[in-house]
């Protein structure tokens, strides 16, 4: 069989990657290969440039922050297609590419009539990133609703078939940023959306909703409708400002050290967790140290809500960074607390 040749992918020389991440950072690919499906990833796993060559896995571009150019071949992941796999007594099982966009898939789940996704609306991201990050929204986890997924050995080529406990999700943490980071590519995602279907409505602003509307029953639908209007309001569109979202993971701490800070601190916005200890709010250590509105260079700390840093315009890597492990001293040295970025940095 014949060596494939570039003409049968599609590849970019020198591929700016400022719209393809959501920070909007300058960067530049020196080959970019978009991937639409699994044979295409294999042409890419058996070419002769590309196959050995070192791999950066690119889906939405929403968890990712770049400091530099990347040599490494860049596969942009665009598999598509989405549909029931099956129907069970208790649950729809869904499928959806990689290359879907997440937030678009939670639309049609809904609008199909199998709801169990609406607390995750508005994640910025594809369905491939989802289970990398374990991305989790108002008290639901993605591994809350996950059934299985297939991905591609980038070496050997071979698919792959992970369960939940195979992909060994923990918070915003994955085998896939662990043992398998950049060596297995995600191709497709399937959810398990339970029913019958039980609101999940313990997160502390959907409460606020109840009682502000009255409405202590919701379907599914207003419950989409509340976590969008929560979202709009403190996280800023990336369409609009350039950002990646929450940008630390908020921290978990010991009972004991939780009862320090909150003798030091009352106000300190915390949850306890069953097996004792507690998770602390990233936003409220951050904006406790004063960085709400500031700015280091064109990169700043957004105005509503002091998780999410923001590029203000022209921003580069470098100047997030330097802002990043600024708020992250400055929370050390008050709280004795390091905070842990979310976004991949590169």
């Amino acid at each position: 069989m014949p060596a494939p040749t570039t003409a049968e992918l599609s590849v970019e020389r020198r591929a700016s990657l400022r719209a393809l991440n959501s920070f909007g950072l300058p960067a530049v690919a020196a080959t970019l290969v978009r991937v639409r499906s699994e044979a295409e990833l294999r042409r890419v796993i058996d070419h002769p440039e590309f196959g050995r060559a070192p791999k950066l896995i690119l889906g939405g571009g929403s968890n990712l922050v770049l400091t530099r150019d990347v040599t490494a071949v860049v596969l942009k992941v665009e598999i598509m297609g989405r549909q029931l796999l099956r129907e069970t007594g208790d649950a729809w099982i869904i499928e959806a590419g990689a290359g879907e966009n997440w937030h678009a898939l939670v639309e049609w789940t809904l609008a199909m009539g199998w709801p169990g996704l609406e607390n995750l609306a508005l994640i910025p991201g594809t369905v491939g990133a989802a289970p990398v990050q374990n991305i989790g929204a108002y008290g639901v986890e993605l591994a809350e609703r996950f059934d299985s997924l297939d991905g591609i050995d980038l070496v050997t080529g071979r698919t792959v078939t992970l369960d939940a406990r195979a992909c060994a999700f923990g918070y915003r943490d994955s085998v896939f940023k662990q043992l398998l980071a950049g060596k297995t590519l995600i191709t497709r995602v399937r959810l398990r959306l339970p029913r019958p279907w039980r609101p999940v409505l313990g997160y502390l602003e959907l409460q606020r909703r109840m009682h502000e509307t009255g409405n202590h029953a919701p379907d599914a639908r207003t419950v989409f409708d509340w976590v969008c209007a929560i979202r709009r309001a403190k996280l800023p569109d990336p369409a609009l400002i350039g950002n990646a979202g929450s940008f630390f993971k908020n921290p978990v701490v010991s009972a004991e050290q939780c009862r320090d800070i909150i003798g030091r601190d009352p106000s300190v916005v915390h949850y306890p967790l069953p097996d004792g200890s507690a998770k602390l709010a990233a936003g409220w250590l951050i904006d406790a140290c004063g960085w709400k509105g500031k700015s280091v260079g064109r990169a700043g700390v957004y105005e509503r809500q002091a998780l999410v840093l923001v590029n203000r315009g022209g921003a580069i890597g470098a100047e997030v960074l330097t802002l990043a492990r600024a708020i992250q001293e400055s929370v050390y040295g008050r709280f004795g607390i390091r905070l842990e970025p979310e976004p991949v940095i590169i």
